[in-house]
């Protein structure tokens, strides 16, 4: 059996200032050479500084920045999870500081602030930070799912309000997930200024037709979101998983620990794949049951935990 022993993406990336005088967003791709490729994994950040804020953009840039570069710096031994939040924590308190000791110290809507959507897709999994309004979506064929949620309340139709971001507190509130990933898995990072003006069919088109050149697909998006009104800056990311390694020790761990145990089966119940027949015996750690499967009309003997056991880990 042939194993992918190496992670492989694709990466194609645009950003725009638009009709705006300067751009406020920032992005930023880091894929390192072996041994930290697999030990680290694929970042990908994307950050929007607040428009209200003349120095906001010091702030995106800071914090693309400084994960970037300060995530590959963590600890091996380290998760994902801890790494990405101990930078992410420290690149906060940073600009928290800077705030603090500027003119902005009471009017955090004109500090260093900005919102930050990040992947870090290390081995088959991808994993998600988040805090503010920038979006990443999966892709699945003409549509796009909202992986992320908005930090943002509406208090009125055209007026609202960031209630996350970086640099606005001391301490930070990051979403954080996981996610499996495959061959051919799509996932697109933007800005406000993009996903607020192009759908999702027409993303996910554009991507079809330049999936040899995802830059160029990024650019296209743009232009469309430009040519249908957008006043804002316009950054997008797309990522597309071209050959994800093997999973890792941990990964199968955690798949297995999420698997639940059946319940206690019953005559003519299927159960994946197979009919259940009937019970041939029971105990306090297992039941063994006669079964058919369903494909080959074959004859099985099926033999599950018992339910007394939900409780126990081991």
């Amino acid at each position: 059996m042939n194993l992918v022993t190496a992670l492989k993406i694709s990466v194609g990336q645009h950003s725009d200032r638009g009709r705006k005088e300067i751009n406020q967003d920032f992005h930023g791709v880091c894929l390192p050479n072996e041994p930290q490729l697999t030990a680290k994994g694929v970042a990908v950040a994307l950050a929007d500084g607040i428009s209200s804020s003349a120095v906001s953009q010091e702030a995106s840039e800071s914090a693309v920045k400084s994960f970037l570069e300060d995530y590959c710096c963590t600890s091996d031994a380290w998760s994902v999870k801890r790494s990405a939040q101990r930078v992410l924590s420290a690149t906060n308190s940073w600009l928290h500081a800077q705030n603090q000791k500027s003119q902005f110290r009471f009017d955090k809507d004109r500090g260093y602030v900005c919102t930050l959507s990040l992947m870090v897709i290390k081995s088959a999994t991808a994993h998600i930070f988040h805090v503010g309004d920038t979006r990443i979506y999966g892709m699945q064929g003409r549509a796009l799912e909202q992986l992320t949620e908005d930090h943002r309340v509406w208090a009125s139709v055209d007026k609202s309000y960031l209630i996350r971001a970086l640099g606005t507190h001391a301490q930070l509130e990051i979403d954080c997930q996981c996610l499996p990933v495959e061959r051919g898995d799509v996932f697109v990072l933007a800005s406000d200024g993009v996903y607020e003006h192009v759908d999702a069919s027409v993303v996910a088109d554009m991507i079809r037709a330049h999936e040899t050149e995802l830059d160029h697909a990024a650019r296209a998006i743009v232009d469309e979101a430009l040519r249908r009104g957008s006043a804002d800056n316009l950054t997008i990311q797309i990522v597309r998983i071209d050959a994800p390694p093997s999973l890792d020790a941990s990964e199968l761990q955690q798949q297995r620990s999420q698997l639940r145990l059946p319940p206690i089966l019953d005559a003519r119940m299927d159960f994946d794949g197979y009919t259940i027949l009937r019970e041939l015996r029971g105990n306090p750690r297992s039941h063994v049951y006669l079964a058919v499967d369903r494909d080959s009309g074959q004859r099985v003997v099926i033999k599950t935990p018992s339910i007394d056991l939900q409780g126990d880990a081991a």
